[in-house]
C-alpha cells in the first residue's frame, strides 16, 4: 500500500494538529506537496518514520504497518471506521480493541435459560388426586440493538416433558417486540412478558403496548390480549380475554415504604368447551383493583402486602362468590446469581377472591379455584450453588374459599442463566 494514501486521507481522518508543526523527516523538503500532511500526521503522533529520520514515502507499507497508523489515530478519536473494519484482523492481532467494531459485533447479545423442575403434588379427589411432573425448559433470549434509542427482543422456547418418557415440546418463538424510549417515556410494543399485580393478577407473555413515565412517581399503562388466563372450567391452555387494559402508579413513602395502586381490565372472555373457546357473559368483563405496601422492614428483610377487588359476576354453585382478598409476603435476603453461597427465603399467605387472578405466578396450580377462590400459604427456599447456577424449593398448601378443595405441592428446580 503506498503511503501516499494515508497522506490523502489525513482530512478525512479528522486530525488536527499545528499549521505550524515542524516537519521531522529529513526525506520531505519544505515544498513537497505532502509536506503540510506528513507534518500534521507527525505532529499528533500518528507516523513516526524509521529510525534514522526518514519517512520513505516511496516505500510501500505493509498491512501491518497500516494498522499500527489505523491503530494510533482511534487513540486520537479520529473517525476511521472503515479503515478499523478493512484492518480488524491485523488490529486483532495487535492487541487493539476496537470500540466502533465492537459496538457493531456486539450488535446482537444472545442469553439464556435452562430450568430443570420436579414437582410432586397431592390433591383432592376432585382436583385429580396426586401425581407429579418432571421437565426441562429452555429458553434464548435475542436481544439486538436498533438504534440509540431503540431494541428489539426476541426469545425461543423448548420444554421437555420426561414423564412417561413423553415426546419433546415443539419450538416456539415466544416474545418478538421492540423496546425504546420515546420521548420520556419507556415503550414496549409487540409480544413481551406482562407483570400485574407483583404476578398475583397476571404474569404471563402478553401482545400489546405499554407504556411508563416517571422516577419518584411512577406511572405505567397497557393494551392487547393476554395470551394465557384461566377459564370457568379450570383450564389454563389458550386465551380466555380477548382484551386486557390497565394502569399503575407508584410512589415512594419514605426510604422504606412503597405505595402502589393498580387497575386492570379483562374484557370479552371465553369458556373452553369442546375444543373450542365459546363467549362467558357472566363474566364478561373482569377489572380488578389491586393496593399494595412494600415495607424495607432492615437490611435485606421486606414485608409486602396488597389488597385485591374484583368486579367480575363470579358464581360458585349458584351463589356469588368472594371477589375480593389479600396477599401477605415476607422475604429475607436473596439468592443472587452472580453470588455463589447467596441465598433467600421466602413466605406468602394468600386469600384470593374469584376473579382477582387470572394467570398467576406461583409455581402450583391454582386454576381449579378461578370460580371460588382460595386460600393457603407458600414457603421457599433458594442457594446459589455456583455462579449462574441457583437451586430453589417450594412448598405450597391451598384450598378452595368456599369448597372443600384442596392441593399440596413441592416444587423443585435447578436453573442455570448464561
Amino acid at each position: 500500500m503506498k503511503k501516499s494514501l494515508v497522506l490523502a486521507m489525513a482530512m478525512a481522518l479528522g486530525v488536527t494538529a499545528s499549521a505550524y508543526a515542524a516537519n521531522p523527516f529529513s526525506d520531505v523538503p519544505a515544498g513537497h506537496w505532502a509536506y503540510d500532511s506528513i507534518s500534521k500526521l507527525a505532529a499528533a503522533g500518528i507516523i513516526e518514520g524509521y529510525g534514522d529520520d526518514t519517512f520513505r514515502g516511496d516505500r510501500l507499507m505493509t498491512r501491518y504497518e497500516m494498522a499500527q497508523i489505523v491503530a494510533k489515530a482511534l487513540a486520537k478519536g479520529a473517525n476511521v471506521d472503515r479503515l478499523a473494519a478493512e484492518f480488524a484482523d491485523e488490529l486483532d492481532a495487535l492487541g487493539v480493541r476496537v470500540a466502533a467494531l465492537e459496538k457493531k459485533a456486539d450488535n446482537v447479545k444472545i442469553t439464556g435459560q435452562n430450568r430443570y423442575n420436579y414437582t410432586s403434588y397431592k390433591s383432592s379427589s376432585k382436583l385429580g388426586g396426586n401425581g407429579h411432573t418432571n421437565r426441562l425448559r429452555s429458553r434464548l433470549f435475542f436481544n439486538g440493538k436498533v438504534n440509540d434509542n431503540w431494541n428489539y427482543q426476541g426469545m425461543i422456547q423448548n420444554i421437555q416433558n420426561f414423564k412417561n418418557n413423553a415426546e419433546d415440546g415443539e419450538v416456539k418463538f415466544r416474545l418478538a417486540n421492540l423496546n425504546g424510549r420515546l420521548g420520556g417515556m419507556k415503550v414496549t410494543a409487540g409480544r413481551y412478558f406482562e407483570w400485574r399485580g407483583d404476578g398475583n393478577i397476571y404474569d404471563e407473555v402478553f401482545d400489546g403496548i405499554k407504556v411508563a413515565y416517571g422516577d419518584k412517581v411512577r406511572f405505567d399503562a397497557y393494551y392487547g390480549k393476554p395470551t394465557q388466563g384461566y377459564n370457568m372450567e379450570g383450564y389454563y391452555t389458550g386465551a380466555k380475554f380477548d382484551r386486557a387494559m390497565g394502569a399503575s402508579l407508584a410512589t415512594d413513602l419514605g426510604k422504606k415504604v412503597t405505595l402502589t395502586l393498580g387497575y386492570d381490565l379483562f374484557k370479552d372472555a371465553s369458556t373452553y368447551v369442546d375444543g373450542k373457546h365459546k363467549r362467558n357473559d357472566a363474566i364478561d368483563d373482569s377489572g380488578i383493583f389491586s393496593a399494595a405496601l412494600n415495607f424495607k422492614l432492615a437490611n435485606k428483610v421486606s414485608l409486602n402486602g396488597m389488597y385485591l377487588k374484583s368486579n367480575g359476576d363470579y358464581k360458585y354453585e349458584d351463589k356469588d362468590a368472594d371477589t375480593d382478598g389479600f396477599v401477605v409476603g415476607l422475604n429475607i435476603a436473596g439468592a443472587n446469581y452472580n453470588k455463589p453461597g447467596s441465598w433467600g427465603i421466602e413466605g406468602k399467605y394468600y386469600d384470593l377472591g374469584a376473579g382477582t387472578f387470572i394467570a398467576h405466578t406461583m409455581n402450583a396450580d391454582p386454576a381449579y379455584f378461578v370460580t371460588e377462590g382460595f386460600k393457603g400459604y407458600k414457603v421457599g427456599g433458594y442457594y446459589t450453588v455456583a455462579k449462574g447456577m441457583r437451586a430453589g424449593v417450594e412448598f405450597y398448601d391451598l384450598e378452595g374459599k368456599e369448597s372443600e378443595k384442596h392441593q399440596r405441592t413441592l416444587w423443585s428446580e435447578l436453573q442455570i442463566r448464561f
